[in-house]
């Protein structure tokens, strides 16, 4: 039992907003995939201020399309 803890991985943070993302684009279908990134910026409120400056460091523009923030499969920084 003590292995499988000492195993897991904390998760990026961006991990958890890209499941927002993506919730919202599944779910709730405020936006589309094919939607800029910054039609969500006014769903995230005051967090947008963090969460634009977090898809920046990894290169995204709020013009790219919401789908290629889907895509990402691993978070890592390099």
């Amino acid at each position: 039992m003590t292995e499988a803890i000492v195993d897991l991985a904390v998760a990026h943070p961006m991990v958890k907003f890209q499941r927002q993302v993506e919730s919202l684009v599944k779910k709730s279908k405020m936006v589309q995939p094919t939607d800029p990134i910054w039609k969500i910026a006014f769903l995230f409120g005051d967090d947008w201020a963090h969460w634009k400056q977090e898809l920046e460091e990894f290169e995204f523009s709020t013009q790219d399309p919401i789908q290629e923030l889907l895509a990402v499969q691993s978070w890592e920084e390099d």
